[in-house]
């Protein structure tokens, strides 16, 4: 049996891949450059643009452009109108983000359990979840498959409920042939170097309602309008704006806007690479009784952000840490998405336990990601692919 570099073997290769990473190419770097010498370089131009290109790209009716994913997060649910008293309904198994949004506006987050073999929020356990204090649902599109809307949209009708789509990981995805972004009452998303594309940071709010919009754009900058409809005090004077309500200074810079335009323009060729490389980890994993693939529904086209792994515990002898470690030794790079969020010792402070949610549970377990983004070559693929052979067979049963 070949030796596991952990063990002191020979790696499988020299230098590491890590599970995400941005794509800069020489126009992306041209765009921002020629935004830095412009007049503007923040409340400029370059945003208007990139709302624009995000309404096209989603469907969406209107756009918010913020300075990352969880401040677009924070706007959507204060926008919702959640506050103290009122219960939230969040999946388990998310970046903490997700669920922090609620608790920023006062709000209790309350986590829902995943389907074991999507890993999104499972609309069942959504609605067994629900009281009179219910206010709304965050679902999450967990590694960029869509959740499944057409359940979770019918038990919002159906209980008057305000529907916030999670989007960070899933800029590109269609649902039954619609955008994401163009389907819930509004959709987060997020533009982290580790996304799809990418603004270094940045992030943004879609939506349909009009209501909803002219708030977002209120509360992402202090609360402050200079629409005279909104205002108290209104007056014709040039210079004059007015606070209407306690806002945030969640601004995007007219350079970050410049650099997600460029990147925007390339989400099919992006889009394209990254389905490309699943199929290939896909056919190879999906025959590997050691290992458990997700399962993706037919209602979504999906660009996946990650790609997960699940550990079989009846066909290795390892858990999941030695696991992460042996693939590490090889200098693929993996990580784990996520811890189930209440298990964070802030919540547990907050009164969460343990047991919530089994199937999150037990598939934190099992799960780690490994590397998947544009820029790997075929060569990189082989070698994750050689690398996991490699430490499932040393651990196999």
């Amino acid at each position: 049996m070949e030796q596991l570099a952990i063990f002191g073997g020979t790696p499988v290769r020299e230098t590491p891949i890590f599970y995400g990473r941005q794509c800069i190419e020489e126009d992306d770097i041209a765009a921002v450059a020629e935004t830095l010498r412009d007049d503007l370089i923040t409340c400029g131009p370059k945003v208007a643009a990139l709302e624009e290109k995000l309404c096209q790209v989603t469907g969406a009716k209107y756009t918010v452009v913020v300075a990352n994913g969880t401040a677009a997060l924070h706007l959507a649910a204060l926008a919702a109108g959640f506050q103290e008293g009122d219960e939230v309904i969040v999946s388990a198994i998310t970046f903490a983000a997700s669920s922090n949004c609620v608790l920023y506006c006062g709000a209790k987050p309350v986590f829902a359990d995943i389907r074991p073999d999507t890993y999104n929020i499972a609309p069942e356990a959504v609605e067994k979840l629900i009281t009179p204090r219910t206010k709304g649902i965050v679902a999450v599109d967990f590694t960029g498959q869509a959740a499944e809307y057409d359940a979770l949209r019918e038990i919002c009708r159906k209980h008057g409920l305000v529907l916030i789509e999670d989007a960070a990981h899933a800029i590109g995805t269609k649902y039954r042939g619609q955008p994401v972004g163009s389907i819930a009452d509004m959709t987060a998303f997020s533009f982290h170097p580790v996304k799809t594309v990418t603004g270094g940071e940045g992030g943004a709010i879609t939506t349909n309602d009009e209501g909803l919009y002219r708030r977002l754009m209120r509360v992402r900058t202090h609360g402050i309008t200079r629409v005279r409809e909104e205002m108290a005090h209104p007056t014709d004077a040039g210079w004059y704006n007015e606070q209407v309500e306690l806002g945030y200074n969640y601004r995007m810079t007219d350079f970050q806007a410049a650099l997600l335009l460029s990147q925007l323009g390339k989400l099919p060729r992006f889009a394209a690479r990254r389905r490309e490389i699943v199929r290939r980890y896909d056919a190879v994993f999906s025959r590997m009784p050691e290992l458990v693939v997700q399962r993706e529904i037919p209602e979504s086209d999906t660009v996946r952000h990650l790609y997960v792994l699940r550990l079989n515990p009846e066909k290795l002898t390892c858990d999941r840490r030695q696991f992460f470690d042996a693939l590490y030794a090889e200098n693929i790079c993996p990580q784990v998405h996520y811890l189930p969020v209440y298990w964070h010792s802030y919540y547990e402070k907050l009164g969460y336990e343990k047991g919530l949610c089994p199937n999150a549970e037990k598939y934190y377990a099992e799960a780690l990601s490994i590397p998947l983004y544009y820029g790997l070559t075929d060569e990189d693929v082989e070698d994750v692919i050689r690398a996991v052979r490699k430490v499932v067979a040393y651990y196999r049963r």
